[in-house]
């Protein structure tokens, strides 16, 4: 009986020891981890509000919100490990070098995930624009958080990744709303010049895709040994590009046999020694 008071009196001891040594450590760890977790909740509902209002892309909002969470997490969970005495550096070493040789391996797929990101929020382009990028022309028909995907005119699909997406020129043909249309048509010299532009200035009239606000030329941009070259601008929108350019290489070809305007005369040299 003595024995069980005895030992009964050391476990209450210890535990009365242990109160006294890590008692403050042990409370200060717990209310720092209540306060910790609220001010990351607040943290959060503030950022999530703050890309709301100035309209970042809905898409991405979750990667961000996730990923600063989750870092805030990490630095709570150190700060009360080192508040409970617990040495931290080990733990920022292991950390490190998890990181390092995670970021090794997935360099590329980092890269990729980082312009998607950049891409979402700076939105150099949108699902539908009509672009041209990586030596690739056609509609975005999807912005994932790795790559982007167009449909190109003869309905390709091509994937391309985001990391050189977003740090290389691209061409966004849809941005503006209107685009013009530039084709150089070739015709022989001998052609009357009124009578050449009147030709195409009739195809220019009758496409159904040229803007009727604007002012579309037909101008003579080389004049050659046996030929004249014609600079045609139409304006169109940029969802009808590439109807106006075809529409355009067709009619003028057709309207140029009607009107009796020639192609340019072979020329033949002949030298004697």
């Amino acid at each position: 009986m003595e024995n069980a008071q005895s030992s009964a009196q050391r476990v209450y001891d210890q535990m009365l020891t242990f109160a006294t040594i890590y008692g403050g450590s042990v409370l200060l760890a717990i209310v720092t981890l209540i306060v910790g977790l609220w001010l990351i909740s607040w943290i959060i509902k503030v950022l999530s509000s703050v890309m709301t209002n100035r309209h970042v892309d809905r898409d991405v909002q979750p990667f961000l919100l996730s990923l600063v969470s989750g870092l805030l997490r990490v630095l709570l969970l150190l700060s009360i490990a080192s508040t409970l005495g617990v040495a931290t550096t080990s733990f920022v070493a292991i950390i490190g070098a998890a990181g390092l040789a995670v970021g090794l391996a997935l360099q590329g797929s980092l890269a990729n995930f980082a312009g998607g990101v950049l891409i979402l929020i700076f939105k150099p382009f949108r699902v539908g624009d009509l672009i041209n990028a990586q030596g690739f022309t056609g509609n975005v028909e999807a912005i994932r958080i790795f790559d982007t995907t167009l449909v190109t005119l003869d309905n390709k699909t091509i994937i391309l990744p985001n990391g050189p997406l977003s740090t290389s020129a691209i061409t966004n043909i849809s941005t503006k709303g209107t685009i013009r249309v530039d084709q150089v048509y070739t015709v022989g010299s001998q052609n009357d010049i009124d009578a050449t532009e009147a030709s195409i200035r009739r195809v220019v009239d009758a496409c159904p895709f040229a803007l009727k606000d604007r002012t579309h030329d037909v101008l003579i941009t080389k004049l050659n040994a046996n030929s004249r070259d014609y600079d045609v601008r139409v304006w169109t929108k940029s969802e009808t590009y590439w109807e106006t350019h075809y529409y355009m290489l067709e009619n003028v070809a057709r309207q140029f046999g009607k009107d009796d305007i020639l192609a340019p005369k072979p020329q033949l040299f002949v030298t004697s020694e």
